[in-house]
């Protein structure tokens, strides 16, 4: 049985860890602040008014103009950092593509009106776009509707779902989505720079991530699916309540570990990192250590839902989008934990969700 680290543990652990990945630039600070990481390739940030504070954006020189890589949220504090960034580094040259490598608000959220802004296209996997137009479409009712079906099948209380979304249903970040989109195909390059950026897709955190890998000089824009310091988010939503995504984001993790070991590797949060695969080995440690805190504490035959083993992966009290966070992922958990064999799901006459050891 794996026993739970204490906290001293964990920060010892932690330290550690980042001591095993090699950190070759300061932070960029304040808005406009960039740092050249590469001939052409500019690192910048974009504040967040959220718990992870900030997303890097990069800027990719192309001589007669240039492309971004991820928009940040739908805000003005974006849109004024854009609008300062494009005078201040490539004055009076044009935009020439937006590259979103996912879907997700920090990513695309901004992407509909730098499409305008600066008569630029947007570059975006399938799947990815799609996902984004139909959940923009939706209709909120039908979409809490969807919601409240899924914790409940979890074993969340219904009273608990009501709070939870009632913090966040007026979300202010919710995009427009593009009229239209480039595709970017698993495989493919893009000629940047005088550099040939491949097309490398990752699953398991988002539909179809699209990672661009510079081979000749060894760059990886890595968006959400390699970070330093946390876990990409492998949630299970109601969107797809059957998925395994914690497979595909393994398997993801596997082909990436392919990449040459050196380097340096342009993540979406954190900082710029060498230690590709020191880095996956401790993502791979963190995800198995979840799923041993999840069997340590279960009996030959115990029955228990989603939300309750929730509590076994997550010390604190969650609250509002956190709590949908959490269950998401103790979810995804579960799923692998199903798929391996360890664990039995079945769905009582209520449509509630049990698992229980085999």
């Amino acid at each position: 049985m794996l026993e739970r680290e204490t906290e001293a543990q964990i920060k010892q652990r932690k330290a550690a860890e980042r001591e095993a990945l090699e950190y070759p630039f300061e932070v960029p600070t304040g808005v406009g602040g960039v740092t050249e990481v590469a001939p052409g390739v500019f690192w910048t940030r974009i504040p967040m008014p959220m718990a992870l504070d900030h997303i890097n954006v990069y800027l990719l020189d192309d001589g007669d103009g240039w492309y971004l890589v991820d928009t940040g949220l739908n805000t003005d504090v974006s849109r004024e950092c854009w609008t300062a960034l494009a005078a201040q580094q490539f004055p009076g040259l044009p935009l020439k593509g937006v590259i979103c490598t996912h879907f997700h608000y920090d990513h695309a959220g901004c992407a509909s009106w730098l499409m305008s802004e600066f008569d630029a296209p947007l570059y975006m996997t399938h799947g990815e776009y799609f996902t984004m137009r139909a959940l923009a479409s939706t209709n909120a009712v039908v979409k809490e509707d969807s919601q409240r079906a899924f914790f409940q099948r979890a074993g969340m209380p219904l009273e608990r779902f009501e709070k939870m979304t009632g913090s966040h249903r007026k979300d202010p970040f919710i995009p427009d989505f593009p009229p239209s989109f480039t595709r970017l195909r698993d495989g493919e390059t893009l000629s940047i720079g005088g550099r040939e950026w491949q097309v490398v897709i990752g699953e398991g955190h988002s539909p179809e991530h699209a990672c661009l890998y510079a081979a000749d000089d060894r760059i990886l824009l890595a968006g959400d699916q390699v970070l330093p310091g946390i876990s990409s988010n492998i949630l299970v939503s109601d969107v797809e309540p059957e998925a395994d995504p914690l497979s595909l984001w393994l398997r993801s993790l596997k082909r990436l570990r392919e990449l040459a070991a050196d380097t340096l590797v342009l993540p979406a949060h954190g900082q710029v990192f060498r230690g590709l695969h020191a880095r996956i080995e401790q993502l791979e440690a963190h995800h198995e250590r979840q799923l041993q805190h999840l069997m340590a504490p279960l009996k030959q035959g115990e029955k228990f839902t989603g939300y309750q083993a929730m509590g076994w992966l997550f010390r604190r009290e969650l609250k509002s989008i956190e709590l949908m966070l959490g269950l998401g992922e103790t979810l995804a958990h579960l799923h692998y934990l199903c798929r391996r064999g360890e664990l039995v799901r079945i769905t009582d006459d209520e449509g509630l969700d049990w698992y229980q050891t085999r």
